[in-house]
């Protein structure tokens, strides 16, 4: 039964008007990477965002940079990734009890994050993020602190990266070619780890480290075709190891990693690959590319993205620091007058 009182948007995303000047155009070219294979994308985090949350924290990508084309279309892809941390709380009476801490993590992508509507209802995927955001959670918390305590951790993803860009989303050939199977999950994994991080260290849990997330793939790029010569199909490049891949970006991925990593400890809490690792038995020089380098390189991500990290709680501490301080001024300023 249809609902009266609410006006249902439409299952997929509406095509944007196409002017006159733009129906001849040939379609938008898909975006290429511009930085070098050992360079991870600009991040911006920031917390104490929802004061209603015991902390909270914000996660930003830098999107892909745009080609030049007359479609309107936009072909860039971004992250943006918001965290809540609510607790520790008692738990209910009829909870059994537990001498340490219980964490749930709940992972939710809104509505309009991808290029497909998601539904309101949770589906298998997020419930696997979920999955991989406490298992890297766990190894961070002191649970022994807080026992009978619940604490929750819900994330939100805002925009997710796509596997192809938006103006060939109909192309069932590149979807063949591109291999359409969830590369995007892989660096909203990186980004939900790190984000909630540092929700976590913002609502003052203890903790033994900060986890930070990191992404590396193996990727093959489109060789530069000489003029007059055939086209390349995706695939027939060479490969090589990049950090923090963007799928719309590569002409074709291997293999992914993402791992969660604490630093201090030299710990890695959570790891998890997709691909053919054994056919990427290539070599990078004089490196051979299999699953001991690619997690080297995913750590090498981890410990890039942990300096935004720390940078954003150092500054979310002066911030309140600094508070508290013109907070307490008034006070003191009356009791020198008492006295």
């Amino acid at each position: 039964m249809a609902d009266r009182r609410r006006i249902n948007p439409p299952l997929r995303p509406t095509a944007a008007p196409i002017f006159t000047h733009s129906v001849n155009a040939p379609p938008p070219e898909p975006p290429h990477r511009t930085r070098p294979a050992d360079q991870i994308r600009k991040i911006f985090l920031q917390t104490g965002l929802t004061p209603s949350a015991s902390g909270s924290a914000y996660l930003e990508l830098e999107p892909s940079p745009r080609t030049a084309s007359d479609s309107l279309l936009n072909t860039s892809s971004s992250l943006k990734i918001t965290c809540t941390v609510h607790g520790p709380r008692p738990l209910p009476r009829a909870v059994p009890f537990s001498p340490h801490l219980l964490l749930s993590a709940n992972v939710k992508f809104a509505p309009f994050a991808s290029q497909e509507r998601r539904g309101y209802i949770r589906d298998a995927s997020e419930r696997d993020l979920a999955v991989h955001v406490e298992t890297a959670l766990r190894g961070l918390l002191i649970s022994e602190r807080w026992p009978k305590s619940g604490v929750d951790v819900v994330i939100t993803v805002l925009e997710g990266e796509d596997d192809r860009p938006l103006g060939l989303v109909g192309d069932d050939t590149l979807k063949e070619e591109r291999g359409l199977s969830g590369w995007g999950m892989m660096s909203v994994l990186s980004g939900c780890i790190t984000v909630a991080s540092a929700a976590i260290a913002d609502a003052g849990i203890d903790c033994v480290d900060l986890v930070s997330g990191g992404v590396a793939g193996i990727v093959r790029q489109r060789e530069a075709l000489a003029s007059g010569a055939p086209e390349q199909k995706d695939g027939d490049g060479e490969a090589q190891i990049v950090l923090d891949p963007c799928p719309s970006e590569h002409a074709s991925l291997v293999a992914v990693c993402v791992v969660g990593y604490l630093q201090s400890r030299d710990e890695i809490t959570e790891i998890w690959t997709r691909g053919d690792l054994g056919g990427a038995s290539a070599e990078q020089g004089t490196e051979r590319l299999n699953l001991e380098v690619l997690v080297d390189r995913a750590v090498e991500a981890a410990v890039s993205s942990r300096a935004v990290l720390e940078q954003a709680l150092r500054d979310s501490v002066e911030f309140k620091s600094q508070k508290q301080a013109l907070a307490e001024a008034p006070g003191r300023s009356k009791r020198k007058e008492s006295g």
